[in-house]
């Protein structure tokens, strides 16, 4: 069978081998175990892999290159305006000659192949939407104009939307998917975790505005008034290192919080494993995966209510919902970290419920995925 990736995700080449984000290619590199071909549209950058970009594992990649293009300010919508007709044509093309459709979504790229899609009504196709399906979300107007072409059967036919969480009131094409980062194989046994001594607080994720670091830092230097014996320790970079290194120094905490940059996946297991909570104050999320990782080995999240956030952590059974006022997490914290019982029997909840979510799953429900379209 012949599949068409369409992508906004940069790649770059080196040989005759393709690269991109790590954690998009290692779900990618899933699908293509069940297709014959692949072809990927896609931007495609010059320069050196990245040391967050991985290799498909495909080595048959017909790769189709398209200029990137925005709509965030005039000077770029109109270099947009002038190589949308090639992309399109691009696009119309590629899928004329593939049996299968696959969309990666939210994203500009997506939205286009939402559109050209259409023009396609018998051919199988899917579309992973990997951000906030929420209907009540705030978003940019071309996320929902996405979301309204995928749920619409009659413009979008023969496809299968895979969406993060369980909504009420979608369409029937429409399927509650998950994603997934560790093996059956891996999920050991390990010790309750206890708050006797360091309480270990973490945060992972790339150190940007959307997923509120410093919100994360000022919640956490709230709970050192009266736990003098935890620590925070920030794994990722980004743009709001310095504000937190600066936050960090202005306000004395150097002995209580470390900015610790990226970490490979190997050493995030062991991070996960010897950390009590995570925190994850973000303003948007689709399928948090660092959520359902820290929850696998027993790390229990503190996390925003935002896309399916609530269900991943069974609304507070799993984990500990923030909310929109200071101190009412503050207080909802607190009475945890001084009730060891309730603690373990969540973060026990929560293991048990990631645990389901192995690779292992992921592949099987791939499989029916794609199989059906030989």
């Amino acid at each position: 069978m012949s599949f068409l990736i369409v992508t906004h995700v940069v790649h770059t080449q080196k040989g005759t081998d393709f690269f991109a984000y790590s954690p998009y290619v290692n779900e990618m590199n899933i699908w293509l175990r069940h297709v014959n071909s692949v072809t990927i549209i896609a931007p495609l950058r010059k320069g050196e892999v990245a040391s967050l970009q991985q290799k498909y594992n495909s080595s048959t990649i017909n790769f189709i290159a398209v200029p990137e293009f925005s709509f965030i300010n005039f000077k770029e919508s109109i270099k947009a305006i002038g190589v949308l007709p090639i992309i399109i044509w691009k696009l119309f093309r590629a899928m004329a000659t593939t049996q299968h459709i696959h969309l990666r979504c939210p994203g500009n790229m997506g939205l286009l192949g939402s559109l050209v899609q259409m023009f396609f009504p018998f051919k199988a196709k899917s579309a992973k939407y990997a951000g906030n399906w929420d209907p009540n979300a705030k978003q940019p107007l071309s996320y929902k104009f996405q979301k309204f072409l995928l749920r619409n059967t009659f413009l979008t036919h023969n496809m299968k939307v895979l969406v993060y969480g369980d909504w009420k009131n979608q369409s029937k094409n429409m399927k509650s998917f998950f994603t997934a980062t560790y093996s059956e194989t891996e999920a050991t046994t390990l010790p309750p975790k206890r708050l006797e001594n360091k309480i270990k607080f973490i945060f992972v994720g790339c150190l940007v505005k959307g997923k509120q670091p410093l919100v994360a830092l000022q919640l956490f230097e709230r709970i050192l008034q009266d736990h003098p014996n935890a620590e925070l320790s920030f794994y990722g970079e980004g743009v709001e290192h310095e504000t937190l290194e600066t936050y960090i120094a202005k306000n004395s905490l150097q002995s209580s919080v470390f900015l610790r940059g990226n970490q490979d996946r190997e050493t995030m297991k062991e991070i996960y494993q010897n950390s009590h909570f995570l925190m994850l104050p973000s303003k948007s999320e689709g399928w948090p995966k660092v959520v359902a990782e820290a929850m696998f080995w027993g790390c229990l999240p503190i996390a925003s209510s935002v896309s399916c956030v609530p269900y991943m952590l069974d609304f507070g059974k799993r984990g500990i919902i923030l909310e929109a006022i200071l101190e009412q997490n503050i207080k909802v914290i607190q009475e945890l970290l001084v009730n060891p019982l309730e603690c373990e029997k969540r973060r026990i909840a929560a293991m048990q419920w990631s645990r389901y979510y192995t690779l292992e799953k992921f592949e099987k429900e791939v499989t029916k995925i794609v199989t059906p379209c030989e």
